[in-house]
């Protein structure tokens, strides 16, 4: 039994969801607010942006949880994750799946205001997210499963506005997958030694020598789908100027990964929620401005 004080669990317990490095979920947030700007054909009221905000965020959180009790073993034989508090016994497996729980339940109770559809839907959402952990060791590539994981969002979002899920929903939801794998990679990256050794299955690992080239075919093939499956939405100049400079992000990110150094790597995860941010600035501010044209 823990004698901490109050104050001292509730630190562990933000670092455990991550909540000083928010990168993680705003990479979940851009491409779920995207879907939402395009199934609302532009701002979709405060109701539905408060609850993704706060969904993506809880689950995101709840996902950290599951994810350190899945990898805690794993974890105290990788420099970067060897002082997470589940690995050092600092945070109790019990402790931190009764977060997880709580965490996963507020953001339940948030899709429970919307509808029958975006429910139904959160459902498998829900056992995805639980089981990308326990794929590490058994897919080559996991991080496409964290992808569908991730992806969704997107799928939520067009059930919640629209009551179903269109074709555009799910092109979209392939895009974001190409996203997730090249972020991600990135972030296998750092790890790669230390995952070689102890047994761990990463895209960085299955793509070898081909990871940076596979990581910029993922860049491409994100903003190349994205821009046919949107195309039909004529959002304008201002989308694809978003693109243009999603694509220059990419190349910057090549920059830092082609050597293939741990610093370079992580810093090209550590900010690829820009790029997200970018290409859904171009959506929001299309729509924007098509409003404002109209009045």
């Amino acid at each position: 039994m823990s004698f901490a004080s109050p104050t001292s669990r509730f630190a562990l317990y933000l670092d455990l969801i991550r909540w000083d490095r928010p990168a993680g979920w705003l990479v979940c947030l851009w491409p779920t607010l995207s879907a939402l700007w395009i199934a609302a054909e532009g701002f979709p009221g405060w109701h539905l942006l408060i609850v993704f905000v706060l969904g993506t965020i809880l689950m995101r959180s709840a996902g950290c949880c599951v994810n350190d009790v899945a990898d805690r073993d794993f974890d105290k034989h990788v420099k970067r994750t060897a002082q997470r508090p589940v690995t050092t016994g600092a945070v109790s497996v019990k402790e931190a799946l009764g977060l997880g729980a709580v965490l996963a339940l507020l953001a339940f109770g948030l899709v429970l205001t919307t509808n029958a559809a975006a429910v139904a839907w959160s459902v498998p959402a829900l056992l995805v997210a639980i089981a990308y952990p326990f794929t590490k060791r058994i897919i080559a590539m996991p991080q496409a499963v964290l992808g569908i994981a991730f992806n969704f969002g997107i799928v939520i979002a067009f059930a919640a506005v629209q009551g179903s899920v269109p074709a555009v929903a799910w092109w979209m939801w392939l895009g974001n997958l190409f996203w997730v794998l090249a972020y991600d990679t990135e972030y296998a990256m750092v790890d790669r030694d230390d995952d070689l050794k102890i047994g761990i299955k990463t895209s960085a690992i299955t793509l070898g020598r081909f990871d940076v080239a596979g990581i910029v075919l993922f860049y491409l093939l994100f903003i190349g789908t994205w821009a046919v499956a949107l195309a039909p939405y004529a959002l304008g100049a201002i989308f694809y100027v978003a693109l243009i400079a999603a694509l220059a992000q990419a190349a910057w990110h090549f920059s830092l990964i082609r050597t293939r150094t741990r610093e370079g790597c992580f810093t090209a995860f550590r900010v690829n929620h820009w790029l997200g941010a970018t290409v859904f600035a171009g959506i929001a501010g299309s729509y924007l401005l098509r409003q404002l044209l109209m009045n």
